[in-house]
């Protein structure tokens, strides 16, 4: 085993025991979070087509499947309806399977598969890669479908159990407005609610795939039931919204710009919010807009007020 792969192997193991006790813990959020950077971290080795891997063909599926089961963790810490979810104890099951991976030969101990062959991008990553969307985006989704096929279902929440004299806030994503909007490629948008400093306040979900595209827009038309009640949110914090799509020359999924919706903005009935240029910015430090146009993100909000 190469000082290289000795490393990567250390690092890996020490993400999923942090994830683990994170999880044992009870801190979610903070699981939550491990689990997905740990699983995007593995699925990038697992579809690597370098020539200079130790780890053979078998042993990147391998990895693919704890990536996916990590995933599944994730998925199952999010859903409060989920019947078959992924526990934990099942989760600790794969710590050694990871651990010696370049010697294990055994069945792999659940029936999942790997991804399918695509990357998300970790947070930050994205700034270390070139920005080509114009050159490289241009008829890369020319004569595609105006329906969307299900990439995958999202990863969309239940609204918060009622609570005397708190808020619960549903943001209906309905539209949003880019010149390019029929060559995005499996288009979804990612929600998140972020303090000043960037840090999480509640889960992040995932819209399914855009229902649709006309013109210059693409459709959602999906609700999104925000995980905290509007009066228990930390003064300063915002509710970003990440539109992502597909890249097929580069085989992962990328951001192509963000919105976001400060406290003061929470109120009853449509608004339309304004479109920055990628890398998100969650600190709200260096905001540039996408375009001079007039495309916009559409929302709606309805607040329920028990």
């Amino acid at each position: 085993m190469s000082e290289v792969t000795r490393s990567l192997l250390q690092r890996w193991g020490a993400s999923f025991r942090r994830g683990a006790d994170f999880d044992s813990w009870g801190q979610l959020v903070e699981a939550i979070d491990e689990y997905q950077i740990l699983a995007r971290h593995l699925q990038k080795e697992a579809q690597a087509q370098h020539n200079n891997s130790e780890f053979t063909e078998e042993q990147k599926k391998t990895i693919g499947k704890i990536a996916t089961c990590l995933e599944l963790r994730s998925a199952a810490l999010q859903s409060t309806q989920s019947q078959e979810e992924f526990k934990l104890e099942d989760l600790k099951k794969l710590e050694p399977i990871l651990k010696n991976i370049l010697t294990y030969n055994k069945e792999f101990p659940f029936d999942v598969q790997p991804v399918p062959l695509r990357r998300i991008l970790a947070p930050g990553e994205e700034e270390h890669l070139e920005f080509e969307e114009d050159e490289e985006e241009g008829g890369a989704g020319a004569g595609s479908p105006d329906s969307f096929p299900a990439r995958v279902p999202g990863t969309l929440l239940p609204r918060l159990p009622a609570e005397p004299g708190m808020t619960a806030l549903t943001i209906r994503v309905e539209k949003i407005g880019l010149k390019d909007a029929g060559q995005c490629i499996d288009p979804y948008i990612t929600v998140s609610v972020k303090d000043l400093n960037g840090i999480d306040l509640t889960p992040v979900q995932d819209t399914p795939v855009a229902s649709r595209k006309e013109d210059t827009y693409v459709h959602f038309n999906v609700d999104i039931e925000l995980q905290k009640h509007v009066e228990k949110l930390t003064k300063g914090a915002a509710v970003f919204f990440e539109f992502k799509h597909y890249k097929p020359k580069k085989r992962f999924t990328s951001t192509k710009c963000f919105a976001f919706m400060e406290m003061d903005e929470i109120k009853p009935g449509p608004i339309v919010i304004e479109l920055y240029k990628k890398p998100t910015d969650f600190k709200r430090k260096k905001l540039q807009l996408l375009t001079k146009k007039p495309l916009y993100l559409h929302l709606h909000q309805t607040l329920h007020k028990e």
